[in-house]
């Protein structure tokens, strides 16, 4: 199904309209990159919308497959991912540091709710990502656009659209493009790889595959699902 609860009562979801519709309304209603700009104000003039989202996501995952994934502790949503190709996030095309490299995806949004900020689910939300990435294969990068006005360490805002550049480079972002304001950010998957294992050790203690007092199993003996 996707998920998996932790005697923590922290899980990881698919990004699916029923997990979408679990995050705030200010998320859901947040086109800025899946919508041109002409587009984009026409559906918030005519309350759409939300509306928009969902049927941006409907049909990523359609065309696409999976493209984010929800962070939820004792049920609550307090965090997500979204990421597909540039083709599908339209709205990046008016940054000054785009297109985005032809070779990558584009990590468009990343949210942790204040009030679970520093507890270390804006990087496992980002390890997810790169592990679906590599089991994708064909992808060899995620390149994101950061803004630097961002004070360093804030946590992630879920009402701005662009993602800190000091978080962007604290998960393992390098710049690709640099810009004063909204540099064009890039982690090589195949890089990646390397910390691959430490990935999959972060995500087995978020799903609850590794349990507590008790050595890891080998690799061939883990959970897959």
């Amino acid at each position: 199904m996707g998920l998996a609860v932790t005697r923590s009562g922290r899980r990881l979801a698919r990004l699916t309209l029923d997990t979408l519709a679990d995050l705030p309304d200010d998320v859901r209603s947040c086109v800025y990159w899946e919508l041109d700009p002409v587009r984009r104000q026409r559906a918030i003039d005519s309350g759409d919308a939300i509306s928009e989202k969902e049927a941006w996501l409907s049909r990523v995952l359609l065309e696409w497959g999976s493209c984010g994934r929800v962070a939820y502790v004792d049920g609550v949503a307090v965090g997500f991912v979204a990421y597909a190709p540039a083709p599908y996030l339209p709205g990046a095309e008016a940054m000054p540091t785009a297109p985005i490299s032809e070779d990558a995806v584009l990590l468009s949004t990343a949210l942790v709710l204040p009030e679970h900020a520093g507890g270390g689910i804006g990087r496992m939300l980002m390890q997810s990502v790169v592990r679906d990435l590599v089991k994708r294969g064909g992808i060899r990068a995620v390149e994101a656009f950061g803004d630097t006005r961002v004070e360093r360490g804030a946590p992630i805002d879920h009402r701005s659209c662009v993602l800190p550049a000091d978080y962007l480079l604290r998960v393992g972002f390098k710049t690709q493009r640099a810009h004063a304001r909204y540099p064009r950010m890039r982690l090589e998957v195949k890089s990646a790889v390397t910390w691959r294992t430490e990935v999959e050790a972060a995500l087995e203690k978020l799903l609850g595959v590794v349990r507590p007092g008790r050595a890891a199993r080998p690799a061939t003996e883990r959970h897959t699902h």
